[in-house]
């Protein structure tokens, strides 16, 4: 019997009591060909034995996110059934520009009560996620968005899916005026009003002599799949069993490193594109990335926590993986030691499955990520501005001026890290890079999907206050 076989019939009732029905992902959210409801919805979680109003993505099931295969067509309609405006990114996928998910870039939200239909070929596999492009985002609402190889389908492995968030009872609009102390101008964005009304919370430290800010929050909970290590989620697998790991880091301001404590992972793939696989126990990861990682667990009746650490801090989350008959023992949610902060020294170890094309750039760009702690205001400067022409290939050098870490994100596109700090390499496929304090990272990306595409920092209270551009095609 295969190992998923032996699941289905070993451990369904077990698995529907612990693992959250948006993470249960061995049924897809449809057939090929036929449209997916999808609504956008209020919900009430508990966090550490207090009622949360949060938002969700669900399915016509109750189930949140979606999976879907490789060649299916992303028929989707969204319903707001929330008394909110809102709209809904598809972070990961390449769409036509009109179905990209930022406010008035070109569309306008989606009012309460109001839907949207989607189309468009979903692409390759996968793992990919979906949230709002305004503050809606701290309130959770976001899920994951999985695009399964039909290849897969007879490998004998078991599938993880983690999101991750930082979590606060406090509103995102109290967050952010907390940080700007209140009366900023708002910042547009193709019409995107996000206002930059909230200073305060600033949790700095001081890292190799120099003034850095790790954590502007300090969050109520981190969460792994809507729940705490006070109560986590219990995955059921098979002694020795193989798990691929599909983890989602869906926070808004915090960067986590992934602890697989005992068990050796395989990194396979970043931001749903493949990489040559490199092992590790630990493997950091900032806002808006994702990471498949293959684990083997050993033919032992014991389980084994993967935890993700908060960078800087003690404080953690996680799932459990326990294999049939093992004690599960309970996790602090807050360790002994602070997590390490992130670098670029995993990011220049990938190399990806299969690299852009080799060709000299037709345009090359030089962006300065700027920023003022104390005022709380951010931004990017690119001198020209930063438009292309169909056919491009362009490059991007992003130098990070400011003592804030910031997680770049492109729209509509995946990119190659081509250089850090002027040495080149030939990296990771991806769509968010990490640029630590002082440091400079380079972009190959080829302009094939025409529109005027949000070229941000994934951290939502950069963006919020600044730090968003465009990468505009020319008309």
């Amino acid at each position: 019997m295969k190992r998923r076989d032996f699941l289905k019939t070993t451990f369904t009732g077990a698995v529907v009591l612990a693992t959250p029905p948006s993470l249960i992902t061995a049924a897809f959210a449809s057939q090929s060909g036929s449209q997916i409801r999808l609504g956008i919805v209020r919900r009430t979680i508990d966090v550490n034995g207090k009622a949360a109003s949060v938002f969700g993505l669900q399915r016509t099931d109750g189930a949140t996110g979606l999976r879907l295969r490789a060649g299916d067509a992303f028929n989707v309609r969204l319903q707001n059934e929330t008394a909110e405006s809102t709209i809904i990114h598809w972070h990961g996928l390449t769409p036509p520009w009109p179905s990209d998910g930022v406010p008035d870039a070109p569309l306008p939200l989606i009012a309460a009560g109001a839907d949207r239909t989607y189309d468009f070929p979903v692409g390759k596999p996968g793992t990919h996620w979906m949230h709002a492009h305004t503050l809606q985002e701290q309130a959770l609402l976001a899920a994951p968005l999985i695009v399964a190889d039909p290849e897969d389908d007879g490998r004998d492995e078991q599938e993880v899916v983690i999101l991750l968030h930082d979590f606060s009872f406090s509103s995102p609009e109290e967050l952010l005026a907390r940080l700007t102390g209140g009366g900023a101008a708002p910042m547009q964005h193709g019409g995107m009003d996000m206002s930059e009304a909230t200073a305060g919370a600033m949790a700095g430290m001081n890292h190799g002599g120099m003034a850095m800010d790790l954590n502007d929050i300090e969050y109520d909970a981190y969460l792994a799949n809507d729940r705490t290590l006070d109560d986590p989620e219990v995955v059921l697998m098979e002694t020795g069993g193989r798990a691929r790991v599909r983890i989602i880091n869906g926070a808004t301001a915090t960067a986590f490193t992934i602890d697989f404590g005992e068990l050796e992972g395989e990194l396979i793939a970043v931001d749903g594109q493949d990489i040559e696989p490199v092992k590790g126990r630990r493997f950091p990861m900032t806002m808006g990335q994702r990471i498949d990682v293959r684990v083997q667990l050993p033919r032992e009746s014991r389980s084994f926590p993967i935890l993700a650490l908060r960078e800087g801090s003690k404080e953690r989350t996680g799932v459990i993986l326990r294999p049939a008959g093992a004690a599960v023992a309970k996790v602090a949610s807050v360790g002994a030691d602070n997590a390490p902060v992130l670098d670029l020294a995993l990011e220049a170890q990938l190399r990806a499955a299969t690299p852009l094309t080799s060709r000299p750039a037709d345009k090359a760009f030089d962006m300065a990520l700027t920023g003022d702690m104390a005022a709380y205001r951010w931004g990017l400067q690119t001198n020209p501005p930063l438009v292309v022409d169909q056919g491009d290939r362009v490059e991007v050098t992003l130098r990070n001026t400011s003592m804030m870490a910031h997680p770049m994100h492109l729209h509509g596109h995946h990119f190659q890290v081509v250089a850090i700090d002027g040495q080149r390499f030939a990296g990771a496929v991806r769509d968010t890079v990490l640029l630590p304090p002082n440091r400079s990272v380079t972009i190959a990306v080829d302009a094939g999907n025409h529109g005027q595409w949000a070229f941000h920092c994934h951290h939502l209270y950069h963006m919020a206050t600044g730090m968003m551009s465009t990468f505009a095609y020319r008309a």
